[in-house]
C-alpha cells in the first residue's frame, strides 16, 4: 500500500519518491500530530484550572 501511495505521489507531482522518504514523511507528521494532540490536552486542562 505504502509503495502504491509513493507511486501515486510521484505521478502526481512529477517528482521521483521512493517508500523510504515517504515513510520518513509520515513519521515525522505523526509525531508533530502527536505532540500537537498533547499540547492541547495540556493546555485544556491549564485552561479548565485557571478558570476555576
Amino acid at each position: 500500500m505504502l509503495a502504491a501511495l509513493a507511486k501515486a505521489i510521484s505521478l502526481a507531482t512529477r517528482t521521483n519518491i521512493d517508500v523510504e522518504t515517504l515513510k520518513v514523511l509520515l513519521i515525522f507528521a505523526g509525531a508533530g500530530l502527536l505532540l500537537s494532540l498533547v499540547a492541547a490536552m495540556i493546555y485544556e486542562q491549564a485552561a479548565n484550572a485557571a478558570l476555576l
